[in-house]
């Protein structure tokens, strides 16, 4: 990365430590950076040095706790069309990285949902040193807690988990879907068919976008 690069990381981490930065101007600092340079760059700016590692209570069927790439969370962003009236759940959240681009990138309320207490309790960490305000974490297992953010409006599966884990989490989401349409973004994840959901026309990829269809 180049030093003004990350001279310009070091500056929008003072920034966000002493109060809060619009989303134009987080936006404004992202783009500047190169595309294959954003992830280190937001590590930096982000004030994370290193990965977390799982605690000994990560449940079978659930995956490492790995960051999302940028670019990818950016088109999920894009696609779900987020704004910031609406709220981003990250299902498997890790310490916080992906609920916290999408908050600081749209300005929409921002919820984590994770099972590995260390990891939640380093996000709240993060999002306070970030000084994000819009930015909660549910503890526990995903399809336990879906139905506890009712106003959720678009939902992020970076492959958290699979098996008989991922099936009830996507039936919660069904029923979170009978209220409110959502949208449902999911990386390296199979095909969700069900009838309520609608894939969105993406090119082939890592990334897929549905949105929920009346019934």
């Amino acid at each position: 990365m180049e030093q003004w690069h990350r001279e310009g990381a070091e500056l929008l981490l003072a920034q966000l430590s002493s109060g809060p930065v619009t989303p134009a101007a987080f936006q404004a600092a992202l783009l500047s950076v190169p595309a294959t340079e954003r992830d280190a760059w937001l590590d930096l700016a982000f004030g994370l040095e290193e990965v977390l590692g799982d605690g000994p209570r990560l449940p079978a069927n659930c995956t490492p706790y790995l960051p999302c790439p940028v670019g990818t969370v950016l088109r999920a962003l894009q696609h779900a069309q987020l704004g910031s009236g609406d709220v981003f759940v990250d299902i498997g959240s890790g310490v916080g990285r992906a609920a916290l681009l999408a908050q600081l990138w749209t300005g929409a309320t921002a919820v984590g949902i994770e099972i590995q207490p260390e990891l939640a309790a380093a996000s709240l960490a993060l999002a306070r040193r970030l000084n994000v305000a819009r930015f909660s974490v549910l503890v526990g297992d995903a399809p336990e807690l879906i139905e506890r953010v009712s106003d959720a409006t678009s939902f992020f599966l970076y492959c958290p988990f699979s098996g008989a884990r991922l099936q009830r989490t996507v039936e919660a989401l069904g029923s979170a879907a009978r209220s409110r349409p959502i949208h449902v973004c999911c990386v390296q994840l199979p095909a969700l068919e069900h009838p309520w959901l609608r894939p969105l026309p993406l090119p082939e990829g890592e990334l897929a976008v549905y949105r929920s269809i009346t019934r």
